[in-house]
C-alpha cells in the first residue's frame, strides 16, 4: 500500500519533461540566447546578480538548463558549434523532443543574394587533402570536409557551411518527425539580413534539398539574443510544438 501511495503521490506532484537542442556554428550566439532564457524563466535567489547576455564565453563542451514552465519542464541542451565539437551532437539526438538551431545573421554576405545560394543538389564537395573515404558513416557527416569548413571565405560568409551543417542534422534519422525551430540571431545589428531573405535563400533550400525530410514541423523566427526580443515567442513556440508531438517523443516525468 505504501509503495501504491508513493507512486500516485510521486506521480501527481511529477511534471513532463522536455529537452531541447541548442544547435549552431560556433559563434552564432547559442550561449548569449541560453543566457536570456534563463533569465526570463528561472528566479534568482534575493540579492543574487541577473545573468548578463553580454558576457559570455565560448562553450566548450555543453551547457545546461532546466526551465519550468507552469505545464512542463524544458532541459536545454547548448551544445559548442565548433568543428571539433560537432561530431558530438548526435549523441544527443535519440532523447531531444525539438532542435533550435541558431544562425547568426550578419555572417551571410551583405552585398551577395542569399537566395543565389547553391542548392545541395548542386554544390560540388569541398576539395580535402588526406585519404578518401568509400563509405560515410553518420559521424563522417560532422568531418571536417562535410560541414563546409572552406565557405567562410566565400560571399556569403558562413551561411553555406550553416546549411551544409543544419542539412547534416536533418540527414540523421534519429531526428525524424522532430520540430525544428530556426533562429535568425542579432537582428539588433545594423548589418544583419532579414529573417525573410534568411528563410527564402537557406532555410527552404534545406528543407526543400534532396538532402532535406520533406514536410517536418519547422519555423524561423527572428530574435536578438543580446537584447533578449524574440525570445519568449521562441520559447513559447518550442513549448507548444513539444506537447503537440508528445506521441511521437513521450515526455521523461520528472
Amino acid at each position: 500500500m505504501y509503495h501504491l501511495a508513493k507512486s500516485v503521490y510521486l506521480y501527481a506532484t511529477s511534471k513532463e519533461e522536455y529537452s531541447v537542442l541548442l544547435l549552431g556554428l560556433d559563434n552564432a550566439g547559442k550561449t548569449t540566447l541560453l543566457t536570456q532564457i534563463k533569465a526570463l524563466y528561472q528566479p534568482r535567489a534575493d540579492g543574487a546578480p541577473a545573468p548578463n547576455p553580454g558576457k559570455t564565453v565560448p562553450t566548450v563542451g555543453q551547457n545546461v538548463t532546466t526551465i519550468s514552465l507552469p505545464d512542463i519542464n524544458l532541459k536545454i541542451w547548448d551544445v559548442g558549434g565548433q568543428i571539433s565539437m560537432r561530431g558530438l551532437w548526435q549523441s544527443y539526438y535519440t532523447s531531444c523532443h525539438a532542435i533550435i538551431f541558431v544562425v547568426d545573421s550578419t555572417d551571410v554576405g551583405q552585398d551577395s543574394d542569399i537566395t543565389r545560394l547553391p542548392s545541395a543538389a548542386g554544390r560540388r564537395p569541398s576539395s580535402v587533402s588526406g585519404p578518401t573515404r568509400g563509405n560515410t558513416s553518420n559521424s563522417d557527416l560532422f568531418s571536417e570536409q562535410n560541414v563546409g569548413t572552406n565557405a567562410g571565405g566565400s560571399e556569403f560568409g558562413r551561411l553555406d557551411e550553416c546549411r551544409q551543417v543544419l542539412e547534416s542534422v536533418l540527414q540523421s534519422a534519429d531526428v525524424a518527425g522532430v520540430p525544428i525551430l530556426v533562429l535568425a540571431n542579432k537582428q539588433d545589428r545594423e548589418d544583419c539580413v532579414e529573417v525573410v531573405r534568411i528563410k527564402e535563400g537557406f532555410v527552404r533550400k534545406v528543407f526543400e534539398s534532396d538532402t532535406g525530410t520533406g514536410v517536418r514541423d519547422s519555423r524561423v523566427l527572428p530574435v536578438s539574443a543580446l537584447m533578449g526580443s524574440g525570445v519568449q515567442a521562441a520559447v513559447e513556440w518550442v513549448q507548444s510544438r513539444v506537447k503537440w508531438n508528445k506521441e511521437g517523443r513521450p515526455p521523461v516525468m520528472r
